[in-house]
């Protein structure tokens, strides 16, 4: 046996269990890579069908989507009021009126794609996504989505509203 258990010709290698998985799919064959990128490219299918499927059936025509229960209750909107229709005029292109539909939304399209791309190429490299945000970031991230509903609720605020 080599050095700590391993046998000679591992010494050295990264990431070896001793498994027989490990030995046929590790880090650096592409079955391995084919594993890894599996969960990111399912996701980006998934809100790739997901967008098609706004980008197809208009949420502007009243009956294709159910109404905000929110603001069906009470009239207030909520931080993804518009949403529907930031992605469709996001996936047509038109990125004045995706703005003006949901601000959040279509800034978050954008955040997606830069986190979704980083996401890639770690596991890529295969290397975990780790986003580890202290809790500041956390709590201003809600305090930006309490300002935003509030600021487009109010009648100064209206340019938010979709």
């Amino acid at each position: 046996m080599g050095t700590l258990g391993r046998r000679k010709d591992q010494v050295g290698r990264t990431g070896w269990s001793g498994t027989a998985e490990s030995r046929t799919a590790g880090p650096d064959r592409p079955t391995g890579r084919v594993r890894r990128l599996a969960t990111p490219i399912g996701i980006l299918a998934a809100v790739a069908g997901a967008f098609a499927y706004v980008g197809s059936v208009d949420p502007n025509e009243s009956g294709h989507y159910p109404v905000c229960p929110l603001l069906k209750l009470t009239g207030v909107l909520c931080p993804g009021c518009g949403g529907l229709r930031s992605a469709h005029a996001f996936i047509h292109g038109d990125l004045g009126a995706a703005f003006t539909a949901n601000a959040i939304a279509t800034v978050g399209y954008f955040l997606f794609a830069a986190v979704w791309g980083l996401w890639l190429v770690r596991a890529w490299r295969g290397q975990p996504l780790r986003i580890g945000l202290a809790p500041v970031w956390w709590w201003g991230l809600g305090a930006v989505l309490l300002i935003f509903t509030v600021v487009r609720n109010l009648p100064f605020g209206s340019a938010l509203a979709p």
